[in-house]
């Protein structure tokens, strides 16, 4: 292979790529429809003009076939005059319009059928024009949805929604370990709560049973000691004594009415 040929191959090549790049289906489309309706004019042009020319053709055949019959019939006049020259002479008139009505007929026959041919043409393009009107207009509609269609995985593509759920799921991770934080903060808070309270309770029962003894201790005229004193809990016996006065009487009677009043 010789080096221009090489050379024009890579040429050809390039400006095929750039050409296909440069296409744009809805322009290449509107383009076509226009190049067909241009020669859609020029046909109807072309069959117009052929029309026009059949029928001056026709015109004109009709003329020469008219002269023809009428130089006939001069030629018989003049024979019936006994004028066979000028006879003779209508007659060569007549062949000589005969051969011309002759040649129009044969070129009339031949416009008829390139005027008849014209027009079968010019029907068939008007049906392709409508044909590629419409197909035209499917393949637009087709062109839309499938930009439309990569557009949206363009973007959909560019969405990170992986990622974005991954920290949905970390972020409920979090507020799950926070929620166990403050319920085990909870339970452990009520417990100490209860804790507290149950000491504070044995200590306030240990103080009312303290003074409670000490007080039965006045009462028969001795002391308790500290050690004598029952346990928490535990009701010591309440000694009986012949030695009760009507003052402390009245006194445990005042007392036992105030506590039932509270």
């Amino acid at each position: 292979m010789g080096l221009f040929d090489r050379i024009s191959r890579v040429v050809r090549a390039n400006l095929n790529d750039m050409v296909n790049k440069a296409e744009d289906p809805e322009k290449i489309l509107e383009q076509s429809v226009t190049d067909m309706q241009e020669d859609l004019v020029q046909l109807r042009q072309a069959v117009a003009s052929a029309i026009a020319t059949q029928k001056r053709t026709q015109t004109q055949y009709n003329q020469a076939e008219s002269q023809s019959n009428q130089w006939q019939q001069r030629a018989a006049l003049a024979l019936q005059k006994g004028d066979e020259t000028l006879a003779r002479e209508a007659l060569v008139r007549k062949k000589s319009h005969a051969e011309t009505a002759t040649t129009l007929k044969t070129s009339l026959d031949q416009q008829s059928g390139q005027v008849e041919s014209l027009k079968r043409n010019l029907i068939g393009l008007e049906s392709k024009i409508s044909e590629a009107k419409t197909k035209k207009d499917m393949l637009k509609a087709r062109i839309s949805a499938a930009k439309a269609q990569e557009q949206l995985n363009n973007t959909i593509g560019t969405m990170n929604t992986g990622s974005s759920m991954a920290a949905f799921d970390r972020m409920e991770e979090k507020v799950l370990q926070i929620e166990a934080r403050a319920g085990a903060s909870a339970e452990l808070a009520a417990g100490g709560s209860n804790l507290e309270e149950q000491f504070r309770l044995l200590e306030g029962s240990g103080d009312v049973d303290d003074e409670l003894a000490q007080m039965k201790a006045q009462l028969t005229g001795g002391s308790v000691s500290q050690g004598q004193l029952p346990a928490a809990g535990k009701t010591a016996a309440t000694p009986t004594t012949s030695e009760s006065s009507p003052v402390i009487d009245a006194e445990l009677e005042e007392l036992r009415s105030q506590l039932n009043k509270m």
